[in-house]
């Protein structure tokens, strides 16, 4: 079925004698009429739902294994550098993450590793090692916000390059909408991650946002599902890729790129923003990633 933007025919668009007529009020396409203007997006679908945490707990797994082949696949890995971790259904005081030194690219379901609140690894898979790094920012994280259950962190090319630059991302186009006012900076470096006090400091500079930029580090995203986390990730990254082409283009002509007004960024945030919209928008890659790989991250 046509979504409901292709139904509606030229000659109605601009139709006189229906009364019809172009529409001041801010919409997803300049010119439309008020009537066509309240046509809404379709309710977004969502996540399976589980009655069994044990089930959901396998279900979870796989998501995460996904993620980490989708950032092997984009090129986010570095060397061992970066991490995503999953809050465990079952104990919610814990969290799964992948194992120390085993490549994003290889990663499987039954690889992923187990950690409790004191940083022990409490099951898992066959590598039973786990970054220092790792644990000092997420366990901080999922401390202080129940909300996550998935956080995201890597030095990406484009996300370190960002952040060397001591600032946040302006509002350029569409798709930096999503991080309107719901993105921080971190700024301080002290080298890796390794006292419980720094992951604690970014915990609380992230504060209630989706995402942060690490100062001389590189992008920590968070979402109510792994997809939505994995999106936002993919999405800062090439966001950070945007700034720093239009930057040079336009700083080679002594000019800033175009800002979109705060008025329409909040607008379109409420649409490609939200914890729905991360999951939804996510789906495309992770079945594409399935079909490639014919599901050998699930085991």
């Amino acid at each position: 079925m046509s979504p409901p933007s292709a139904t509606i025919t030229e000659t109605d668009r601009y139709s006189v004698n229906g009364n019809k007529k172009p529409s001041a009020a801010a919409t997803h396409e300049p010119g439309l009429s008020e009537e066509e203007a309240s046509v809404k997006m379709p309710k977004f679908p969502g996540p399976p739902k589980f009655d069994d945490k044990y089930k959901e707990r396998e279900y979870l797994k796989g998501r995460l294994a996904a993620a980490f082949r989708i950032f092997g696949k984009f090129g986010f890995d570095e060397g061992v550098a970066g991490h995503i971790t999953l809050r465990d259904p079952v104990d919610p005081t814990t969290f799964w993450v992948n194992p120390f030194g085993v490549a994003f690219s290889l990663i499987k379901a039954s690889d992923l590793i187990q950690i409790d609140h004191k940083g022990q690894i409490i099951a898992g898979g066959p590598v039973r090692l786990l970054n220092s790094a790792a644990y000092m920012i997420h366990a901080a994280i999922h401390g202080a916000r129940p909300d996550v259950i998935c956080a995201a962190h890597s030095h990406s090319i484009y996300g370190r390059s960002f952040c060397s630059l001591g600032r946040k991302l302006d509002t350029i186009n569409q798709d930096a909408c999503a991080f309107h006012d719901d993105h921080v900076l971190y700024e301080s470096f002290n080298g890796i991650v390794l006292a419980e006090k720094e992951g604690k400091d970014i915990a609380a500079c992230l504060g209630n946002k989706k995402a942060a930029l690490l100062q001389n580090h590189g992008l920590l995203t968070v979402g109510e599902t792994v997809e939505a986390a994995v999106f936002w990730f993919m999405s800062l990254d090439k966001c950070c890729h945007a700034q720093l082409l239009a930057d040079a283009a336009a700083g080679g002509r002594g000019e800033k790129p175009i800002v979109v007004g705060d008025e329409e960024a909040r607008f379109t945030y409420k649409t490609i923003g939200t914890p729905q919209a991360g999951w939804f928008s996510a789906k495309p890659t992770f079945d594409v990633l399935h079909k490639e790989t014919n599901g050998d991250y699930l085991n």
